[in-house]
């Protein structure tokens, strides 16, 4: 279902990109349209986006490692968004965005550590456990979040040609991850996967602006990365086998946006 509306987003980005190329580079009786509208000191509007998000993950020597490959691998999907947009000209080429929107998320975390059964007698490091083997459920983690995206951007605009313009922006972000299970006191002993609550990272973005008649079309791809670790370990008393096996983890999110001014 997912994969479909993002098929689908996709689709509708590329129709629109070729309407708006018959519509806006034509070269015969063409007039500018919305010529006032970047004049406005303050504008607003919505965007829909298809995202991918994944974990960049750094893994502990030990307990992370089987031999020189992962114990532990990150497998992210592709999901959608959507959130309100409001834009506060600075000058002729620079303009402020604060994009707040929500982000609905699934990824997988995959956990190849029953070899970490090794250390149960315990090191100067690792206190005594008693081992366990590890289910299919035990290995994989579904890991379904619901982001509020916080983003102020930077943009830097060229020079309109006629209908169209090229931008690029770049900025800071604040994702508070609304099921991040940060406070909950069950663990990945119970199937529980904790991670940070309130994140924060920086976002690059690049793409081109469509005047309409009645409306701006943009649309542009984003990358945004989380600077915080966001993982939450283990209690005390868990085996090593999960949050034990991974000293980091970083959110790296590519996103499609399609905006409406």
């Amino acid at each position: 279902m997912v994969n479909n509306i993002f098929k689908i987003t996709l689709l509708c980005s590329f129709l629109v990109s070729g309407l708006s190329h018959a519509q806006l580079f034509r070269t015969k009786d063409r007039m500018d349209k919305l010529q006032e509208f970047d004049e406005q000191k303050f504008s607003w509007g919505f965007f829909l986006a298809g995202n991918n998000f994944d974990y960049k993950l750094v893994l502990d020597p030990k307990l992370g490692m089987n031999g020189r490959q992962n114990a532990v691998q990150s497998k992210g999907s592709y999901s959608f968004g959507a959130g309100l947009i409001g834009k506060m000209k600075l000058n002729n080429s620079f303009d402020l965005r604060l994009e707040p929107g929500l982000q609905f998320v699934q990824r997988e975390l995959v956990f190849d550590t029953q070899e970490n059964s090794e250390f149960a007698a315990g090191t100067n490091s690792i206190p005594p456990f008693m081992p366990i083997t590890l289910t299919d459920a035990d290995k994989k983690r579904n890991l379904k979040s619901t982001y509020l995206d916080v983003p102020l951007l930077l943009e830097f605009h060229g020079d309109r040609w006629y209908n169209s313009r090229p931008y690029a922006a770049a900025g800071v972000n604040y994702m508070a991850n609304l099921q991040s299970n940060e406070n909950a006191t069950e663990d990945n002993s119970t199937g529980v996967f904790r991670s940070t609550t309130h994140n924060f990272g920086w976002s690059v973005e690049a793409g081109l602006q469509f005047y309409f008649s009645r409306f701006k079309l943009t649309p542009g791809f984003r990358g945004t990365f989380v600077m915080n670790n966001e993982l939450v370990k283990d209690n005390a008393d868990t085996p090593p086998y999960w949050a034990s096996a991974i000293s980091a983890m970083h959110s790296r999110v590519f996103m499609f946006v399609l905006k409406f001014e």
